[in-house]
């Protein structure tokens, strides 16, 4: 399977089973086309001279010869290794290695799109005591195996309303990483309203990565992202958010927001943050009833697509500029990227990552929290809805979706979100084909990048000979 688009100037061609991506002109672009699509060679010929008068039968020889040796190195038009060992590569994921802890069901924000019911999923307000936090920590040692390496990410609602038992477990985790031979890695989840220089200082010496929620210009983030008492967000946090990311140095942290029907310009939102200072971006589209007046909808496809395509323009105008910044799903290792095992196998919810509620209680991931259907147990007596998880494991992979078969993106994206999926479909195994067309686009977006970067690098070479 290949696929070809242009963008920004580039005729690329991705070779989806190999991995390779091919930047051509365009004679050779119509060629590969025909190629794919079986056209005879003397018609391909033909079809050519007759569309570029300029190219003799002898140029697409040569170009036909180029396609035929990278196909012999499996390089383009390259057979699937994979579909017959992806069942064996899921059930990789059986231990497991990352639970997201909601340490706060409540929250201080009164977040229009909430997912999580305004923080309290679906009325299951709550604060996780130092016990329940710690007997998470055990559980996820007891299961994870021979792993050594382990992720917990406080979660809420609002992690800081918990902040003093979120320090403590950071503390007993260093506890147990001495006595268990293991390494934790921890990740605050925070609106930001609560920031303070101890919850700087803390997070910069304790967690891995902290993500802070800003949806990008004031108007925008204003407009969704309210107190309790309805005033808007933006300036109660942007400060904190500046000084953390400022303090954290070469430490993670990125910014996640999310755009809806009421900012599909969302390309200013982006670039609003990276001139923040904030140059670790994401923001996501809105996920949600498609009633609701912020809902997106398939009509805005064209446009959202041009502002992936803005974005992905102005990013590398300010990396040739020596002002660069990151956007998460742009983000992509062309030469080492994921395992082939994680690319297949896809997201680990309900087998590698649980969801723990501030009572013990067991989901698959945390946009499953306050749904019932889907709890899985709890920290004390561990899995006892294995139908729940075997679902996960033995259907969650790239090829159990025909949709994801016949997709060029499907080892870029693993198979997509079972939350979206489920939310949108009632089905964890039907795909959320709007998230599916934005996320195709992205990696157009961001491979057309890699290839773009190459082309800076070359001019940057031949400029110091």
């Amino acid at each position: 399977m290949i696929h070809q688009y242009k963008l920004n100037g580039y005729n690329i061609v991705i070779d989806v089973n190999s991995g390779s991506v091919h930047s051509v002109d365009d004679v050779a672009y119509d060629i590969i086309a025909l190629v794919d699509q079986s056209v005879p060679r003397t018609e391909i010929s033909d079809r050519i001279m007759a569309k570029y008068p300029d190219v003799t039968e002898e140029d697409v020889a040569e170009t036909l010869e180029d396609i035929d040796h990278l196909t012999e190195e499996k390089l383009l038009f390259s057979e699937d290794p994979f579909e017959e060992v992806a069942g064996t590569l899921k059930m990789k994921q059986s231990v497991l290695k990352a639970i997201c802890l909601h340490v706060a069901h409540g929250c201080n924000m009164d977040c229009r799109y909430c997912f999580a019911g305004k923080g309290d999923y679906n009325n299951k307000k709550g604060i996780m005591s130092l016990e329940v936090g710690k007997r998470a920590l055990d559980f996820l040692v007891e299961n994870s195996g021979s792993r050594k390496h382990l992720e917990v990410d406080f979660f809420g609602g609002e992690p800081l309303l918990n902040w003093d038992v979120c320090k403590e477990l950071v503390r007993y985790g260093r506890e147990l990483e001495k006595t268990h031979d293991k390494i934790f890695n921890f990740t605050l989840t925070t609106n930001g309203v609560l920031i303070d220089d101890d919850v700087i200082d803390f997070t910069n010496r304790e967690m891995g990565n902290v993500v802070l929620s800003l949806d990008g210009r004031r108007s925008t983030h204003d407009r969704m992202r309210h107190s309790k008492d309805g005033q808007g967000t933006y300036d109660m946090i942007v400060e904190n958010f500046k000084r953390l990311a400022k303090a954290r140095g070469d430490r993670q942290y990125y910014v996640r927001g999310t755009y809806t029907a009421y900012n599909k310009d969302f390309a200013a939102d982006v670039i609003h943050m990276a001139d923040l200072g904030l140059t670790e971006t994401s923001i996501e589209p809105v996920v949600s009833d498609p009633d609701v007046d912020y809902a997106l909808h398939e009509e805005d496809l064209p446009q959202l697509f041009n502002e992936y395509e803005k974005l992905a323009v102005e990013m590398l105008k300010r990396e040739k500029e020596g002002d660069p910044f990151t956007f998460y799903h742009y983000t992509v290792d062309l030469e080492g990227g994921p395992c082939i095992y994680k690319r297949v196998a896809g997201c680990g919810v309900g087998t590698e990552y649980l969801a723990v509620t501030p009572t013990g209680d067991l989901y698959p991931c945390h946009q499953f929290v306050g749904d019932d259907d889907f709890k899985v147990g709890d920290i004390w007596n561990g899995i006892t809805e294995t139908q729940i998880i075997d679902e996960f494991r033995n259907r969650n992979n790239v090829y159990t979706k025909d949709e994801c078969r016949k997709c060029f993106a499907r080892l870029y994206c693993s198979g997509g979100c079972c939350a979206n999926n489920y939310h949108s479909n009632g089905d964890i195994n039907k795909v959320y084909k709007f998230g599916c067309e934005l996320h195709r686009k992205r990696i157009e977006c961001a491979i057309m990048m890699k290839v773009a970067e190459e082309d800076m690098k070359q001019e940057k070479a031949e400029a110091s000979k």
